[in-house]
Formats: structure tokens, C-alpha cells, sequence
């Protein structure tokens, strides 16, 4: 018999070289997500968020899965006992987080190691990249239960992949692997499972090197301007440039000082030395 996991048991994370490494931890329910999971994740990601050892979050799963999506029991029949105040509470605990993720600090990579299906596909959507194992199972399996693909989940699959892949995949309820998630657009980029945390991490690491103002900046314009006409997106863009420049100049004028002065980076082919202002 499975002990009950306690609320703070229900996620996982180490900090190493500056990547915050999260996992789902219920891998006896395939990390489904529930109420308990819910809150522990809104705290965990509020305590990375601003730590100066965080520089990368990366999203996964302990064991086989990265997440099976809602818990049928906990997160459907249990609230929905309590009435709407219960379904109410319950969404925006689960909804929450995934907005919080979207618009997080640092920048962010799902690491989907094994079964992503339904509500996964909120947290999937909320990472800024994601790279997949080729032996994952992609799913929107709602249909085959007698419901819709909602929280997120039919707005996520016509995001990331084409009208006709979106219908397909909602109606059919069938899986598809890593390799075709990432042909649909769904991943970034899907590599057999043995080399999947090698990958993430050199990602990672390419990051690192950023200028962390400027990672902000360019995840949240990427995120507006999705939504907007090019009119809009370029008026925006002007306004979060200047605004960016006032918060941190320094850092600009130091990537064009180590180009034009300096000669000791090339834009082209990699970042600027950060160390040398510190930002």
C-alpha cells in the first residue's frame, strides 16, 4: 500500500552550478498533479525565483513520467465534492502556478522525461523551452474519458502545433512520442532518454551566460508580442527596449564596449564576458 506523500513531499528540487533542478514527486501516480502538489509548487517556485545561486529552472518528473496530468481522484472527484467553492479553489491553485511559471524571473525548460498528458500540458506551455525524450508519450486524453481538453490544454495544443495536428490529436485521444511532439512544435527538441539531462544541462549552461536582465526582457517580449499585431509589437518592443536600457544600462554598454573596443566577442557567436560589470 502506498503511504500518502505530505504536501511538501509532493515536489522536489536541488540547486547545482545554477541550475534549480524541479521535479513532480509522485512518481507512484505518474507526478499527477493535486491540490496538495498545487500549493507546494507555487512555494517552491516563489523560493527559487530571487536566489542569486538560481540562475536556470529546469522542469521534470521523478521516475517514469513527467506528469500524467490532473489527479482524477484528488483534483476532479475530491473537489468537486466540496461545490464550486471547492472546483473554484482547487483552479486557481493549479492555474496559478503555470501563470506564475510563465512569467517567471529566470528563464525556464521543461525536461519532459516521460508521459505528458492533459493538464501537463499547462505547465509545458508556461516553460520558456522544453526538450523532450524521445521515448515520452504525449497526450490529450480527455476525449476518451467523455470530456474536453480544458485548463489550458486545447488553447496550449493550437499554440504550439498547426490547426489540423490540434484537432487530430484532441479528437483522436491517441499518444504520440518525443520525436513527433517535437515535430509538431510541442518541444524544442526531442534526444533518446540517456541523453536527455546531458542536453537540458548544456542548454542551461548556454544560458547562464546571459545577461539575466536582458533573459527577462526577452521571455516576456516573446510571450506579448505572440498576441499582438506588428504594429502594436513594434511600439511595445521600442517602449521595453528604453525601459530595459534605464533599468540596466550598464550591461548594453558594456557588450558594445568588449565589440567595438575591445574586439574580444563577436555578438554572432555567443554572449558578452558579464563578469567584467557584474551584471
Amino acid at each position: 500500500m502506498v503511504t500518502e506523500r505530505s504536501e511538501k513531499d509532493t515536489v522536489a528540487f536541488s540547486v547545482e552550478n545554477g541550475i534549480a533542478w524541479v521535479s513532480f514527486n509522485r512518481p507512484e501516480k505518474r507526478n499527477c498533479m493535486s491540490p496538495k502538489l498545487n500549493r507546494r509548487m507555487m512555494e517552491v517556485l516563489d523560493e527559487l525565483e530571487h536566489r542569486e545561486d538560481v540562475g536556470v529552472l529546469v522542469l521534470t518528473g521523478e521516475g517514469t513520467a513527467w506528469s500524467a496530468g490532473m489527479d482524477l481522484k484528488e483534483y476532479f472527484r475530491e473537489t468537486e465534492a466540496q461545490g464550486l467553492q471547492g472546483t473554484r479553489k482547487a483552479q486557481r491553485e493549479s492555474y496559478g502556478w503555470w501563470r506564475r511559471l510563465r512569467w517567471y524571473q529566470k528563464p525556464t525548460i521543461a525536461m519532459v522525461n516521460g508521459w505528458c498528458f492533459g493538464g501537463g500540458y499547462g505547465p509545458l506551455f508556461a516553460c520558456d523551452l522544453a526538450f523532450s525524450a524521445d521515448e515520452a508519450q504525449f497526450g490529450l486524453s480527455e476525449i476518451n474519458w467523455g470530456i474536453l481538453p480544458g485548463g489550458g490544454a486545447a488553447k496550449v495544443a493550437v499554440e504550439l502545433t498547426s490547426f489540423r495536428n490540434a484537432m487530430y490529436h484532441a479528437l483522436m485521444g491517441e499518444n504520440v512520442d518525443g520525436k513527433t511532439a517535437a515535430s509538431w512544435g510541442f518541444v524544442n527538441e526531442s534526444v533518446p532518454l540517456a541523453q536527455l539531462r546531458t542536453r537540458v544541462t548544456e542548454v542551461a549552461n548556454v544560458l547562464l551566460k546571459k545577461n539575466t536582465h536582458a533573459l527577462k526582457a526577452t521571455k516576456d517580449a516573446i510571450r506579448r508580442v505572440r498576441e499582438m499585431t506588428y504594429d502594436n509589437a513594434e511600439d511595445y518592443l521600442i517602449r521595453a527596449q528604453e525601459a530595459a536600457n534605464s533599468f540596466d544600462n550598464e550591461g548594453r554598454k558594456e557588450g558594445i564596449k568588449q565589440f567595438i573596443d575591445d574586439k574580444t566577442y563577436k555578438p554572432g557567436l555567443g554572449a558578452y564576458d558579464k563578469s567584467k560589470h557584474g551584471g
